[in-house]
């Protein structure tokens, strides 16, 4: 199964194929279900036969998914039907009579407003009525967050719960026992853990030990953490990402200097070799069967676009499977790492894409952009539209901001609570050096995020209006001494804090956007966007602090905002809305950098 998007679909359509060479059919295409392309497929999970799909679809970017089943020999939908499957998690039985899966509370059984938490884990038996089905688990608290997963055998159910986004609780449960509890693997510890079950061993990834993450080996009979023993310990220069298990090997996705390592091991940690990469870029959707000797992962770079390899893992040979094809000579730019210094003295590294014939004379147009926080790492990506920023003579800037995963767990609690001034001030750093080196000027310097990255611009704009000609604030928070009380937010407390808690009030009212725009300032030209359906990020703050700024700025810069019917935070836009996004953002860009077309 795979999704491909030729031409000007606007949405991608899902493909399956009987083995890896044989012919594509089209299992499920959204295009046929919405004139507008506001149909999105969010999710899918296929049996472990491949026989059947289980799916969501959303309209209008809302990710208020109905889980539906499709019948991949057929091609014809099932009966089942089940609402409220947002962001599902679902793991079928190897027979595929039924499934787990994570499921939100209906409408009026839970108080109002509440229907956004309350994620639990349920089991659906195919065929039967969802009003029937069992719940096998639900968290102590409501912003808690579900995730399950079933051994390829059968045997073993793993339930992971995000208590914050830095703190998961692990259980298993023995499946061939009808009475069997769930039981703790790791609970209330301050780390994250996530496992799978693999020929009977549990493996365990963690940074219980370091902020790096190792794998840990457990008995699933005996799981709790007296009983682990390190496989892959922590290293000290590189984050284990995950890991994938074969018939006879592990491989190990490392993230090094904010790009991608990958390493073949034995399933006992041992005989290590290196997997050669194409460049400086980012490894991805490492796939394999757990009883096979085939490995497949997608790789991708600033000057690479998506592909995939495919790796013999008994001769180690790797050849080029399959990659989108890009009409844009990237022979004609380069790709630098450099390291600047922030405020406390933190050196920060930031990718630097540039034209290789760039002259570091002051005057170039530079678009800078970053994000900072959940633990989400910002690796190298290609990207049409930035690279046509590129050669139309521009500078692309990407900062690895604190509060990112590109440097572990310790990197991302750097950035987030009390801490989260150290990303804008990452940011502010990245910005002052690409003016001291050369590259730009203030007058040429446009910096763009979108939600937590639209905190982070948002942030910029107020703190440092003097150092941006353009700023773009996309699907932002804003108003932080507000921001819980809308949509789904309560779950980024853990991240960002409340102001119901003075202590966490004091540093929210220090840097929240809304509440340090000031009058009779010269703001920079300012371009903010949202979208009515955004069930994540509530449109108040764009449309807010637009009218803020519009009344406070003293300069004769543009305040404008961008809002957008039938879509949402960004998810299932179809790619009509998405080139007009495109169209206007990069427009706004281009002009006010004086960047002529």
């Amino acid at each position: 199964l795979y999704q491909r998007r030729d031409g000007t679909e606007n949405q991608p359509v899902l493909y399956v194929r009987e083995g890896v060479d044989g012919a594509d059919r089209i299992a499920l295409d959204p295009n046929a279900l919405s004139a507008a392309g506001t149909t999105a497929l969010d999710w899918y999970f296929p049996s472990n036969d491949g026989q059947l799909l289980a799916y969501g679809l959303s309209d209008d970017g809302s990710e208020r998914s109905v889980l539906h089943v499709l019948d991949l020999d057929t091609l014809q939908p099932l009966t089942d039907h089940i609402p409220d499957t947002r962001a599902a998690s679902l793991a079928w039985l190897p027979d595929a009579t039924g499934f787990y899966y994570t499921r939100y509370p209906s409408a009026g059984t839970v108080p109002e407003g509440d229907e956004q938490y309350h994620r639990s884990v349920w089991f659906h038996v195919l065929g039967a009525d969802p009003s029937g089905d069992v719940l096998v688990f639900r968290p102590a608290e409501k912003e808690h967050w579900p995730g399950v997963d079933v051994s390829a055998d059968g045997h073993w159910l793993l339930v992971t719960v995000s208590r914050t986004f830095d703190q998961t609780d692990l259980y298993v449960r023995d499946l061939s026992r009808p009475d069997a509890e769930l039981v703790v693997v790791a609970q209330g510890l301050p780390a994250l853990f996530e496992g799978q079950v693999v020929g009977g061993r549990l493996y365990i990834r963690s940074n219980i030990e370091a902020p790096t993450y190792g794998i840990y080996l457990a008995d699933p009979e005996r799981p709790v953490r007296e009983h682990w023993r390190t496989l892959i310990p922590p290293r000290a220069d590189a984050v284990l990402e995950g890991a994938a298990i074969t018939r006879a090997h592990l491989a190990i996705s490392y993230l090094e200097r904010a790009t991608s390592r990958l390493v073949l091991t034995d399933l006992d940690g041992g005989a290590a070799r290196n997997v050669e990469l194409p460049g400086i870029g980012s490894s991805y959707g490492i796939g394999a069967e757990h009883d096979g000797d085939e490995l497949f992962h997608g790789f991708t770079s600033y000057s690479i676009p998506p592909s995939v390899y495919r790796i013999d893992l008994r001769t180690g040979e790797q050849r080029l499977w399959r990659r989108v094809e890009a009409d844009i000579d990237t022979s004609r730019f380069e790709v630098r790492q450099v390291s600047v210094t922030s405020r406390d003295a933190t050196a920060v590294s930031m990718f630097v894409v540039q034209p290789r014939d760039l002259v570091l004379d002051g005057t170039n147009p530079v678009y800078l952009t970053g994000y900072g926080g959940f633990n989400i790492s910002m690796t190298p990506a290609f990207s049409r539209s930035l690279l046509l920023w590129i050669e139309n003579g521009g500078v692309l800037a990407i900062p690895n901001l604190r509060g990112g995963g590109e440097y572990g767990e310790a990197w991302h609690q750097a950035g987030m609570l009390a801490n989260k001034q150290n990303t804008f001030d990452d940011c502010i750093a990245a910005a002052e050096w690409l003016v001291a080196e050369g590259y730009t000027t203030p007058a040429r310097l446009a910096v763009a995020g979108g939600s937590n990255g639209g905190l982070l611009t948002g942030a910029l704009l107020t703190q440092r209006p003097d150092l941006f000609r353009a700023v773009v604030i996309q699907v932002p928070l804003l108003d932080m001494l507000r921001y819980h009380l809308f949509s789904i937010a309560r779950l980024w407390i853990p991240e960002y804090g409340s102001a119901d808690d003075p202590a966490q009030y004091r540093w929210l009212s220090a840097y929240s956007p809304y509440h340090h725009v000031a009058d009779g300032v010269p703001y920079p030209a300012v371009l903010l966007a949202t979208a009515e359906s955004d069930t994540r990020v509530d449109p108040m703050h764009a449309r807010k602090m637009t009218a803020r700024l519009q009344a406070a700025t003293s300069s004769d810069h543009p305040v404008l905002l961008r809002l957008e019917s039938q879509a949402g935070h960004g998810a299932g836009k179809p790619l009509s809305k998405l080139l007009d996004e495109l169209t206007d953002s990069w427009s706004f860009i281009f002009h006010e950098l004086g960047v002529p077309v």
